[in-house]
């Protein structure tokens, strides 16, 4: 039984970085050959998979979380970070952090990937760590939990917005709605998991490389104004790019040229080769320096890329397995509610594949002959699709890696904290949906 696979090779993979500590690279590249091989996929096909796994896993991330890292490297060496850090303990207080991290997480997560907003925001958490002293999972997953309601709840990130395309659904209407249940599910996740007892038990340190140690004094750190700048500048681009693409229909050489500038690494090498200029010659600082802070970020990030592209090798071959197509078969028969059976496919897909996007497309095309006559608004089941696929974010996830690398987790410990929080927001979001079609279906919209 494909499932019966699935399980036993995520038990494998936890024994093998568990009990016999194996690097977590090697790891998910050894249970994706045994997966492969029990799955029927030819010895020499085997390679090509896994190389395409970890190429569009790649191919996807490095760029964003290389630059990324590199800019929040520059602004913690220049003092920038601790600048906006000692800001938002000034607006906020340190009684109410987690609520400048909610709020700032919100802003910036309603239009940017989540691995996009992560890399840009987590220096600025890293730095208010060390101003206070707190937890790094107190400040850090609020942040965390926050950014991945947004991405996954709403357009115009990638699934909501590709579901939205099969549902013939209005983008406006499914962003509006999906507001109304993102901010309250994610700002009470955001800020009741970091209470939790075994969550509490954890005491991470900051990982080595990722954020400057020095404590700057107030004549040492560059001004407010261009700390900030700096600091937004990707996500005014990012979200210019993304409200021009909603508002605008057709193809013109300015719309593409909105687009290439939107796009998160371009985005991210532009406010790079800015950092560069406003935290080193602007004052004073040499090159050379910078250039060391780049270095040191890029060294850092190195064991996490491997791991995430090994990640999406892992995935591959559970894609290629044919497990999706299996799951599609068994769940085409069941006569329950389109929102609630859109949901659980995609809940299904996720736990079996680690990939949102492949749960949210293909849960959409098995739900979508159901939804002509059934009553239920289209931007609804866009919203229970993608509240679906958020769930059970485990091992086969590699924005799982992401999470688990950066707040320097066991895998027991990130399954124990990202596991459990992506799936309650996926309860719930598809209570959320469920109120939201009642509500609707009252007020006659």
């Amino acid at each position: 039984m494909p499932l019966l696979v699935v399980g036993i090779s995520v038990l494998i993979l936890l024994l093998l970085m568990t009990k016999l500590k194996l690097n977590g690279f090697a790891a998910l590249l050894l249970v994706a050959v045994g997966v492969g091989l029990v799955r029927g996929i030819p010895v020499m096909d085997i390679p090509d998979v896994l190389s395409g796994g970890i190429g569009d896993q790649i191919g996807d991330t490095m760029l964003t979380i290389g630059l990324g890292a590199m800019v929040g490297r520059v602004m913690g060496d220049s003092g920038a970070a601790q600048r906006i850090a000692d800001r938002l303990l000034e607006a906020f207080g340190p009684r109410w952090v987690q609520v400048a991290m909610v709020v700032t997480s919100m802003l910036i997560g309603v239009t940017m990937f989540y691995e996009v907003a992560f890399i840009i925001i987590v220096p600025i958490a890293f730095t208010l760590v060390r101003v206070t002293g707190a937890n790094l999972l107190w400040v850090g997953l609020p942040m965390s939990i926050t950014l991945s309601t947004m991405h996954s709840f709403l357009p115009p990130h990638p699934g909501p917005t590709a579901v939205a395309a099969t549902f013939d659904a209005s983008v406006g209407h499914t962003l509006l709605y999906g507001l109304f249940i993102a901010i309250p599910a994610g700002a009470l996740v955001a800020l009741a998991w970091p209470r939790l007892p075994f969550v509490k038990a954890m005491t991470p340190e900051i990982p080595k490389g990722l954020v400057s140690e020095r404590q700057f004094t107030d004549e040492e750190m560059p001004g407010l104004g261009w700390s900030l700048f700096v600091a937004l500048f990707p996500v005014v681009l990012i979200a210019g790019a993304a409200v021009t693409d909603m508002a605008t229909e057709g193809e013109s050489g300015l719309l593409h040229t909105v687009a290439f500038i939107g796009s998160p690494a371009t985005a991210l090498l532009l406010t790079l080769a800015l950092a560069v200029w406003a935290f080193g010659p602007r004052i004073g600082r040499s090159l050379a320096d910078v250039s060391s802070s780049c270095t040191s970020a890029a060294q850092a990030m190195a064991m996490v890329l491997l791991v995430i592209g090994a990640g999406g090798a892992f995935k591959n071959v559970l894609v290629e397995g044919g497990i999706s197509d299996y799951i599609k078969d068994v769940t085409q028969g069941w006569d329950i509610s389109p929102i609630i059976l859109a949901w659980l496919i995609a809940v299904i897909l996720r736990v079996a594949l680690g990939s949102a996007t492949v749960a949210v497309v293909t849960a959409s095309g098995v739900v979508l002959p159901l939804l002509a006559g059934s009553g239920v608004h289209p931007e609804m089941m866009v919203l229970a699709v993608s509240c679906g696929s958020i769930a059970f974010s485990h091992v086969n996830d590699p924005g799982f890696w992401l999470f688990k690398e950066y707040f320097n987790l066991s895998v027991i410990q990130a399954i124990k904290v990202r596991t459990t929080y992506t799936t309650v927001l996926a309860v719930l979001g598809l209570g959320g949906v469920l109120a939201a079609e009642w509500a609707l279906d009252v007020l006659g919209i």
